[in-house]
């Protein structure tokens, strides 16, 4: 695997310290900024609406700027985000460097996937996704943890400068590590692209990603506020805890990319009702230490479970635009972590206690559950209208929605050669509808080049 590949994993840790450390950080920069801890939750939101407005709109922005370039031009924005809310005077500058931030985090998830699959040969795409997302999932397991750690013991400001110093560090590997990418010679069309929105499976799949997310991070946003408050734990044990949901979340994505390939439905409906089970059972026990303490562990495995198969529903239902594939999932993940805190913040606001975000959080995962048994009713009478989907020539073919991660009726794995097969999708065969999609989808789950079910 070229060094490139881990510079741009060791960015993603940089980006996903950034986003989500504010969880553990929230008492410190309410009692700063004289906010309320309601108020200052709004900053996870704020990194969620950049994250929302950015992906899409950054995926097109740079489709024909020079990948590097750009890469450099994002990091270098990012880290000055990181500066910027280090010395933030107020609330408000605060906000303001949280939405830039999120905006240059956004842009650097799609052009890094794209170069990272262009410095790699075809069969080994997946594995460089794995890169990049294994750099989200450190940063959930050490950086989320350090930043609590660091605004435990040198103000939360310092948790701002050390991203910020990581930052510096990935900006130094990618000028010096990373290759120019030569642009496609056939441009992604955006019209075209933008045509994967008629399709109401689409929607379905950005309602469910928004509302599992959303759901979960109701009440992971005010976590550090309910183990303190409410649970009676010294606020020593937070970056501890912290750890733990980041341990529960390695846990689960192994898990869920390992058995979403041949139950992605299945995946779904029991990782979204274990969430709701649990957040039911956080809101009932939040008062108990022990409890609160393995139920965030419990609530890092059941939403990280899904998190392989809510992107390769995405892929599979929008693999005929695999630029917007991705923007749209990303969208559609921080529209919920935008929604999250904000429902949160406000039951907090009407009196009702932290342990009421883990109830409503509940109502958000319930009604997402809801949702993934209507997507999987609609797919099962699409199967019945197309009694296959199984088409020769690798990447050449296509299924009716873009022919991703071999979509066949009855839910099996479809073996190379038949649509949505990374290997046979690898765009050897002129079609990036079967090869980019493919091993994007593929990279999400965590696993090789085999096919994902529909």
């Amino acid at each position: 695997m070229p060094a490139a590949v881990y510079i741009l994993g060791l960015s993603v840790f940089a980006l996903g310290t950034s986003e989500f450390m504010l969880s553990g950080l929230l008492p410190p920069i309410a009692d700063d900024m004289d906010v309320s801890i309601p108020q200052a939750g709004l900053l996870i939101s704020a990194f969620a609406i950049g994250m929302v407005v950015g992906a899409p709109l950054l995926a097109v922005a740079t489709l024909r700027l020079p990948r590097k370039t750009t890469l450099v031009a994002l990091i270098t924005t990012f880290g000055v985000g990181q500066v910027a809310g280090a010395l933030a005077p107020s609330y408000e500058v605060l906000f303001a460097s949280r939405v830039v931030s999120a905006l240059a985090c956004a842009g650097f998830w799609a052009v890094g996937a794209a170069v990272a699959i262009a410095m790699v040969r075809p069969g080994a795409r997946a594995r460089a996704m794995a890169v990049m997302i294994g750099g989200l999932s450190i940063a959930n397991v050490l950086g989320v943890p350090a930043g609590a750690f660091l605004g435990e013991h040198l103000g939360w400001r310092s948790a701002f400068w050390a991203v910020g110093a990581a930052s510096a560090v990935a900006l130094v590997g990618v000028v010096t590590r990373i290759p120019h990418i030569p642009l496609p010679e056939r441009k992604p069309e955006l019209r075209r692209e933008l045509t994967i929105y008629r399709d109401r499976q689409v929607w379905l799949a950005v309602v469910v990603t928004a509302l599992a997310a959303g759901g979960v991070f109701c009440a992971f946003s005010y976590l550090a506020p309910l183990l303190t408050d409410v649970a009676g734990l010294a606020s020593g044990w937070v970056p501890t805890v912290l750890g733990l949901f980041g341990a529960g979340a390695l846990v689960g994505t192994a898990i869920g990319g390992r058995v979403a390939d041949a139950h992605l439905f299945g995946v779904l409906l029991s990782g979204i009702a274990a969430s709701t089970v649990l957040l039911a059972a956080l809101a009932l026990f939040a008062g108990n230490p022990v409890a609160a303490v393995a139920l965030a562990f419990l609530l890092g495995v059941s939403a990280f479970y899904t998190a392989p198969a809510l992107n390769a529903r995405m892929f599979n239902v929008a693999g005929a635009a695999p630029t917007l594939a991705g923007a749209t999932t990303t969208a559609a993940f921080n529209l919920g972590n935008t929604g999250g805190p904000w429902l949160g913040g406000t039951v907090i606001d009407a009196g009702l206690g932290y342990p009421a975000t883990a109830w409503a959080g509940g109502a958000m995962t319930l009604v997402a559950l809801g949702t993934v048994a209507v997507a999987l009713r609609l797919h099962r009478r699409e199967d019945r209208r197309t009694p296959s989907r199984i088409v020769t020539g690798g990447a050449a073919g296509g299924s009716a929605r873009g022919g991703v991660a071999g979509e066949v009726p009855g839910g099996m794995a479809a073996p190379g050669g038949i649509v949505g097969d990374a290997r046979g999708g690898d765009g050897r065969g002129g079609d990036a509808r079967g090869g980019a999609a493919g091993v994007q989808v593929c990279a999400a789950t965590g696993k090789g080049p085999d096919a994902v079910q529909g």
